[in-house]
């Protein structure tokens, strides 16, 4: 079974790595001002991929298309995870860049 302790640390190299690949992150704050979620958001090619996390069990991660208009409540996603932080920040750093999961299509670059 994981620690916590290493689960914060797995956790806390997969936010450097996606740092790393582009993404932006932001705090989201309550009422009272206490953080209430840790967002990051990356576009590239045709997509945003936008990662949140609201705590060490509670984490949402998708892909959208690149017009979406809300990328926090987007009305439509071509991949989407919900679970813990950990699983949540390893999928998005397993995804394709050049296509959208589940499609056999790969977009040429020129």
């Amino acid at each position: 079974m994981t620690s916590s302790v290493e689960s914060r640390s797995s956790a806390d190299a997969g936010l450097r790595a996606l740092v790393t690949r582009g993404f932006q992150f932001m705090q989201s704050h309550d009422d009272s001002g206490e953080i209430a979620a840790l967002i990051g958001v990356r576009g590239h090619d045709n997509v945003i991929d936008v990662l949140r996390l609201e705590g060490e069990d509670s984490a949402a991660a998708m892909r959208m298309p690149a017009d979406e208009e809300n990328v926090l409540a987007p009305a439509s996603t071509t991949w989407r995870y919900t679970g813990n932080a950990h699983e949540a920040i390893e999928e998005l750093l397993d995804l394709p860049d050049d296509r959208t999961p589940g499609s056999l299509l790969v977009a040429a670059k020129y």
